[in-house]
């Protein structure tokens, strides 16, 4: 028998989504009653909310658990959640007797009883995926920053052979249109300027994402909105058009396309091909010919050759992408693909990662070049490093660093004076928006 925690840190790895999980834990956990531990400060209760995308990440979530013992020999309530916790399920409890309890994506709505269970030394496992019933279960947003995550859309049926989140985030369930209005509204009261959609598979919401985008574009004080991340597939020329008609829907799109192979495509089991994800492209850049495109990339899948690396790059050189992600192959257990022949070498799948981040960064370099020269708005997000200087997002997702007295939350116009592979610098235009 324990004492019920007091205060709480939770530790988010992976995706927006569990970004957006991690800030609703906490939501939860405060509502209890429960206090969030300062930064240095030793929490009573430490969820670890974890992602399983990767190989050895469930090694990694039990390493992290494993450093959580303090000096004295002491230790916080650990609950391991995300989608290790629902990879791993009870299995989690018996690699670790440190784990309290064990919660999955679908099921953290359940935190309170089961950290009240922890206390009374049981070891609990919640790892169902009702549908979508926890965001009934959760606490009315109160507070946010000025760019505030909204899951609109979770899981995804698309099954492609390398990946495992069907498998830890259930099959595609999308939340009420009006259920996501009033979260929408309350993130806006709550000072949020700028809202993005988040989805495994953002772009498949029951109803139309255009529809909802369009929507939440008449929320009074909402600037600016988002959506990631999309399937090729469901880019309808419906939410293709929003993008040149909606003033608050940003100049970026999120659109994987994975690899330049046609071949590889199919063994991937992606329902695109080059061709229709050329032209998709193409149809975005018609509706807003400012866009900003970015993307995912894998190299090494099984059976990738020379040749099908070269197509990947080639599809690079086409669309010009302005950042992408880039990971090598890395085989989920339970997952078609791990089962597959023709594994790459290591060595030529460094070699392959290498020249495609290098060509990669060759095309952001060039988007961020000709940026220099425009104005533009950003929306203060950060502190920089030096005396009085800012950072903001730009409507194309970059980074913006400026001397100015902004704050955080307010949204200057600035003119782009030079460009990083990473990051632009500017100066103000004219003084800043009032908040």
């Amino acid at each position: 028998m324990s004492a019920i925690p007091t205060t709480f840190r939770v530790k988010s790895f992976g995706c927006q989504m569990n970004v957006y999980d991690g800030e609703r834990m906490g939501e939860l956990l405060s509502a209890e009653g429960m206090i969030a531990a300062p930064d240095g400060d030793d929490a009573d209760l430490v969820v670890l909310n974890t992602c399983h995308i990767r190989e050895k990440a469930a090694d990694k979530a039990y390493s992290d658990v494993g450093r959580l013992t303090r000096e004295d020999g002491s230790r916080p309530m650990i609950a391991l959640a995300g989608c290790v916790a629902q990879a791993e399920g009870p299995e989690a409890k018996r690699r670790s007797k440190m784990i309290d309890l064990v919660v999955g994506p679908q099921a953290y709505h359940r935190l309170p009883e089961m950290i009240a269970a922890a206390a009374r030394g049981e070891r609990p496992v919640d790892t169902d995926m009702p549908a979508i019933s926890k965001f009934d279960a959760l606490p009315v947003r109160r507070r946010t920053g000025p760019s505030a995550f909204l899951t609109v859309q979770e899981g995804c049926d698309k099954f492609c052979t390398y990946c495992v989140v069907p498998y830890t985030r259930g099959a595609e369930i999308s939340r009420p249109f009006a259920d996501i209005l009033t979260e929408a509204a309350v993130l806006v009261e709550g000072g949020a300027r700028e809202i993005t959609l988040l989805g495994q598979n953002v772009n498949a919401w029951t109803g139309g994402l255009d529809k909802l985008i369009r929507a939440i574009a008449r929320i009074d004080g909402l600037e600016r909105i988002r959506y990631t991340t999309s399937h090729p597939a469901d880019m309808t020329p419906e939410l293709i058009a929003a993008h040149g008609e909606v003033e608050q829907l940003m100049p970026y799109l999120h659109l994987p396309v994975q690899s330049g192979s046609n071949r590889i495509l199919k063994a991937m089991n992606r329902s695109h091909s080059v061709d229709s994800y050329l032209r998709t492209i193409e149809q975005v850049r018609a509706a807003r010919p400012d866009i900003a495109i970015s993307g995912d990339f894998i190299v090494g899948f099984p059976g990738e050759t020379d040749e099908d690396f070269t197509d990947t790059l080639a599809i690079v050189d086409a669309v010009g992408y302005a950042s992408a992600y880039s990971f090598k192959y890395s085989p989920r257990p339970g997952t078609p693909a791990a089962t597959m022949e023709g594994a790459v070498d290591p060595q030529v799948m460094d070699d392959r990662l290498q020249r495609l981040q290098a060509r990669l960064a060759e095309h952001s370099l060039a988007f961020n070049r000709a940026t220099i020269g425009k104005d533009t708005r950003i929306l203060v997000d950060r502190k920089g490093r030096l005396p009085g200087q800012m950072i903001g997002k730009s409507p194309w997702l970059q980074s913006i660093f400026v001397t100015t007295d902004a704050v955080i939350g307010d949204m200057v116009d600035v003119n782009v004076t030079h460009a990083l592979p990473n990051s632009l610098g500017g100066e103000l235009t004219v003084q800043k928006v009032a908040a």
